[in-house]
């Protein structure tokens, strides 16, 4: 069923745009979610039917929003075993194992974290945009294991969408990775200031460039070294920025790529013979780059509380470490 909403505009001494009425009244519900609403035919103002998202309100206007029920996503949900951390009305943070797909797209139209979201969540989703979907704020790449938080309504989405994308700067949004990479990284700490653009030559990778790339900061710590001229080590990243394979780009770029990233490291396949049997062993069996989103932080969409939270290292990749410690 359709829910009306009431408001009545309390404007400055100049009149303002409907839309913005709307956002001051309704701060749940995104501006560009409204201007949609308007358009499509459900705001009145004054008993009278208005779709132009800027047409100007007067102090004393009073406005009724037909809030129709979300529609079905598109995606169809689907049974699929999700490691829960943290879950309440607003939000669910999950520890995604490697080899799952955050969101559907071309080649993996089905199997991924939103099919499993939609099915685990159900009526619990009040809608993003209008439509019954989890809201995805962040995401990890397919091989990438860790937490992600989804958001399940859009004042939550907008809220969480907002601290990501300040990246820290302003509020308590952590994030924080481990990943084992070839060498061990000079000096032991810093921080990697590199614009990233896709390539045009593989559209699946990304490249550092001095052209028209994005800003990407990634600061680093080296926390183990493994060999007196380290074959490989352990290293601890934080995101500054969010871009797309950032992590491992950086990385490579500074001539020590995540051990089993073959699209970043291929050139590095050879180094494995320098492992003790054991490690090479770990390795294949690993068989993805070696990253984990260990630490996420965030202040809560409604209550402001800062919330935190820690993963340790999955199975494979902590079979990968032991080996490595077990071995120089």
């Amino acid at each position: 069923m359709s829910e009306t909403r009431l408001c009545t505009v309390y404007a400055d001494p100049e009149p303002q745009r409907l839309d913005r009425a709307l956002a001051l009244a309704f701060p749940d519900l995104s501006r560009s979610r409204l201007q949609a609403l308007i358009r499509e035919g459900h705001v009145v103002v004054n008993g009278m039917m208005v779709r132009d998202p800027a047409a100007k309100v007067s102090t004393g206007a009073a406005i009724a929003l037909d809030m129709p029920p979300p529609g079905p996503a598109d995606p169809q949900p689907e049974t699929i075993a999700l490691a829960i951390v943290y879950e309440d009305e607003d939000l669910i943070v999950i520890d995604k194992p490697a080899g799952l797909v955050v969101h559907p797209a071309a080649g993996h139209e089905a199997g991924t974290l939103v099919n499993a979201l939609l099915a685990h969540c159900g009526e619990s989703l009040s809608g993003i945009g209008g439509v019954r979907r989890p809201g995805i704020v962040h995401r990890l790449d397919k091989d990438t294991s860790g937490l992600l938080v989804v958001a399940k309504n859009d004042r939550a989405h907008q809220s969480l969408s907002a601290q990501f994308a300040d990246h820290g700067r302003t509020g308590p949004l952590e994030r924080a990775y481990l990943a084992l990479v070839w060498g061990a990284p000079q000096p032991s700490r810093g921080v990697i200031d590199a614009p990233l653009a896709r390539s045009a030559h593989n559209r699946e990778k990304m490249i550092v460039t001095k052209g028209q790339g994005r800003h990407a900061r990634t600061h680093y710590a080296v926390e183990e070294r493994f060999g007196a001229e380290p074959v490989a080590s352990l290293v601890r990243c934080t995101l500054e920025t969010g871009r797309t394979h950032q992590i491992r780009v950086h990385l490579a770029y500074r001539g020590h790529p995540l051990l089993g990233d073959a699209l970043y490291g291929p050139g590095f396949k050879t180094k494995a013979s320098r492992l003790p049997a054991q490690a090479q062993d770990a390795l294949a069996t690993l068989g993805r780059q070696a990253l984990h989103a260990t630490l996420l932080g965030f202040a809560h969409p409604t209550s402001g509380k800062a919330m935190r939270f820690e993963s340790p290292p999955p199975a494979d990749f902590s079979r990968l470490l032991a080996a490595l410690r077990a071995s120089f």
